[in-house]
């Protein structure tokens, strides 16, 4: 099976994959530290709340299409219309006024879509500490058929990053809902690199056969 599996590839391709996780683990600090006052949700995002000791207001919370969330205790509130910063102070304080020295956490996750030549691709959910490349790693990075060295990025319909390798994006904090990664597919000399290889021998073979003759 070991033997198999280096004969397709899958050695260097789970190499690359625990590379990028160890790489966005990393990164997770310095994106934190980014200024995310002018982040806003958007409908289908998510905000995780943690109510320390009180397990049933504690949960992810989905943002309607209507822009509203609907929290245990402090009802209804638009999140769609206003900076995050704001909305959090807001929610911090609807629980201040119904909690006694409340402990509250509250994190967005902003939904990206990851497509193409990747493990498991669909919806992402990201923190705000993670990354595009992040977004590719929780995707379960690229399948056999995919080549981290060209990640597109589009956005709003408009593609922001044409071409770039996923190394270059572990740094790239500035997601926003709705942002699509695409892991596009290996060239095809890429993909039948060995046949060519093996068949080059061949030819060669014959070749050194008719000149010996």
């Amino acid at each position: 099976m070991i033997n198999s599996c280096r004969s397709f590839g899958c050695v260097p391709f789970v190499r690359r994959l625990l590379g990028l996780v160890a790489a966005c683990a990393l990164a997770a600090s310095a994106a934190s530290a980014q200024d995310n006052s002018a982040f806003v949700l958007r409908p289908g995002d998510v905000v995780k709340v943690l109510v320390w000791r009180e397990k049933e207001m504690s949960g992810d919370f989905k943002v309607d299409e209507a822009g509203r969330l609907i929290l245990p205790l402090i009802g209804q509130r638009a999140v769609t219309t206003m900076p995050w910063i704001v909305v959090r102070d807001s929610l911090l304080d609807g629980y201040a006024r119904q909690l006694k020295n409340p402990s509250v956490t509250l994190t967005p996750m902003r939904r990206v879509l990851v497509l193409g030549e990747v493990a498991k691709p669909g919806q992402i959910l990201l923190d705000p500490t993670m990354t595009f490349a992040s977004a590719v790693a929780l995707a379960g990075g690229a399948n056999m058929q995919g080549d981290l060295r060209r990640v597109r990025i589009v956005r709003d319909g408009r593609t922001i990053v044409k071409q770039a390798p996923v190394d270059s994006l572990i740094f790239a904090a500035d997601v926003r809902s709705g942002d699509q990664v695409y892991v596009d597919r290996l060239s095809w000399f890429d993909r039948n690199s060995a046949f060519v290889a093996s068949a080059a021998l061949s030819l060669t073979g014959i070749l050194v056969s008719i000149i010996r003759r």
